[in-house]
């Protein structure tokens, strides 16, 4: 198996001498940040959280993308949280991308580290502490978690990208693939969190349109993403932000493989709000 790599920020600032243009897009449909805007001057923080900052990448916009919020977290060493989550009704996955945590919930301590996963779904009392002696960088991606009378909440989920094996897509002769941390036939379950790996030459070879809303953060590799009628040239470190039913597909071109964090909600009805037919 090829050992993994995953992008973290680093933060600091380009120098004064570095030109403007960059491929940071934001339209109707879609956006897109690259990891060079990742720096100190948009960093921000949260209650209760010790040493430690975020970069807000994805947040719900009525108009938009309204279903989740997506953070890039750093914890310095000696840093976390004893509350971490303020919102009784949110769920939340983590996947740390570079250094080591513990997390802890329902009297167990978890030691986590790059590549580990947990989902942590709504009203769990769970905390959070870096012991070592450099910073935990990882995603935090939170939706509220919407409650479907006679199903049961989820459970808590810990695991990591090395112990789940990816799912090749079907016709693909392994080029295309999908590392799935929950049973897609789970419906407790109203959101996943993904990891979609493609193989240089790899493709999604039609525009998906669908009503999932997606983050994509860009874990590993480069490739050329079509975005509505706009094609996109990402590489590790990036993010795109995709509302319902914006156009998307791919090209991994290489020379090494393309994998990123995917988020898209799932498994419940659309919400009718108060539409009035003539």
């Amino acid at each position: 198996m090829t050992r993994a790599s995953y992008y973290a920020p680093k933060g600091g600032l380009p120098p004064q001498t570095q030109l403007l243009t960059d491929r940071a897009h934001f339209t109707p449909w879609y956006g897109v940040i690259p990891r060079g805007t990742f720096s100190d001057i948009v960093t921000s923080y949260l209650p209760f959280w010790d040493n430690t900052r975020l970069w807000v990448i994805a947040r719900p916009m009525s108009g938009f993308a309204e279903t989740f919020s997506h953070y890039i977290m750093e914890v310095a060493p000696g840093g976390g949280s004893e509350k971490p989550e303020a919102d009784a009704d949110a769920q939340g996955v983590l996947f740390i991308v570079e250094g080591a945590l513990e997390l802890s919930f329902a009297g167990k301590t978890h030691a986590m580290t790059s590549g580990g996963y947990a989902y942590l779904p709504p009203g769990m009392a769970w905390t959070l502490k870096n012991r070592s002696d450099a910073p935990v960088r990882f995603h935090w991606i939170r939706k509220r978690y919407q409650v479907v009378p006679g199903l049961a909440l989820p459970d808590p989920i810990i695991t990591s990208d090395q112990a789940v094996a990816p799912n090749a897509m079907p016709d693909t002769n392994g080029t295309w693939a999908t590392t799935r941390f929950v049973d897609p036939a789970d419906l407790r379950h109203d959101m996943h969190v993904t990891i979609v790996t493609f193989e240089p030459g790899g493709v999604i070879p039609f525009d998906e349109t669908h009503v999932m809303e997606h983050g994509l953060y860009v874990l590993e590799g480069k490739a050329v993403y079509h975005l509505n009628q706009d094609w996109v040239e990402v590489q590790a470190g990036d993010y795109m932000w995709l509302r319902a039913f914006c156009p998307q597909s791919c090209y991994a071109g290489g020379p090494g493989r393309f994998r990123y964090l995917l988020y898209k909600d799932v498994n419940r009805h659309m919400p009718l709000g108060a539409f009035q037919g003539a």
